[in-house]
């Protein structure tokens, strides 16, 4: 994987996770993302608990998101992403079910896109689902203008910023949202620490 010499685009990547040390987890995947060759580390969120979503007879959900300025075109970056998820432990599971490393990409500067996934950036549930097999690379992420998991650590990073397509700054969608759920669907955990790579309680 080799960065291109483009100017660096600043995309927003989203952190999730459930099973063993969720936090321990995110914490890593951070780190790994600032290791990744064409990416710098700009902020990383402070760190949430979140209700399920889609399936709830589950563990709550740890949630974060990470601003990287990177030369990594879209599609490199989305197969990075998988690697880290890979390299973490992560296999395919039931889809909305429990996840050791979600690695979504949110954000990636002005551009809107649906492109065709390669073969290594597909979803690890593509191999026992055809949908999500088909399923394009939609930038911004589908969802995450309906997903206060999304929303409340996107927009301590960007509150301002409005996606290509959202008509709404992130702040104006996370109140939008949060007004429509339950009382105690998120709450911070917990501000990074950069210097430790971790969440301070």
């Amino acid at each position: 994987m080799a960065a291109s010499r483009s100017p660096r685009v600043r995309a927003y990547i989203g952190l999730g996770g459930n099973i063993g040390d969720a936090e321990a987890t995110l914490a890593a995947g951070a780190r790994a993302l600032a290791a990744l060759p064409g990416v710098r580390l700009r902020a990383v969120s402070p760190l949430y608990a979140t209700a399920p979503w889609g399936v709830t007879d589950q563990p709550e959900f740890r949630n974060a998101v990470v601003a990287i300025d990177t030369r990594l075109e879209p599609l490199d970056l989305l197969v990075a992403l998988k690697d880290l998820e890979r390299a973490a432990g992560r296999t395919a599971g039931a889809r909305w079910g429990p996840r050791l490393l979600d690695l979504d990409l949110l954000v990636y500067g002005r551009r809107r896109l649906a492109l065709e996934r390669p073969a290594a950036g597909r979803s690890l549930e593509a191999d026992h689902d055809a949908g999500r097999a088909a399923r394009l690379l939609e930038v911004p992420h589908r969802d995450a203008a309906q997903r206060l998991f999304v929303l409340a650590p996107l927009a301590d990073l960007a509150p301002g910023l409005a996606p290509p397509g959202w008509g709404e700054t992130v702040a104006t969608a996370r109140r939008r949202v949060a007004a429509a759920e339950p009382a105690g669907t998120v709450r911070r955990l917990g501000d990074w620490d950069p210097a430790a790579g971790r969440w301070r309680r």
